[in-house]
């Protein structure tokens, strides 16, 4: 709720887009274990962009 909140204050286009991934989730038949390789690979990407900002001195 938090990130629904917070991105939704932010930029409405991020909320479709988590509204949208929640979606898939739900109605794919293979919505449990496809939201365990999504969060494994948010979890990757967040890491990557953390690195470069973090390479970058910002």
């Amino acid at each position: 709720m938090g990130l629904l909140f917070f991105g939704g204050v932010m930029n409405l286009v991020w909320i479709a887009a988590i509204t949208l991934f929640v979606l898939l989730e739900k109605v794919v038949p293979y919505g449990a274990g496809g939201g365990r390789w999504a969060g494994i690979g948010m979890i990757l990407a967040g890491t990557l962009v953390f690195a470069s900002a973090w390479s970058s001195g910002a």
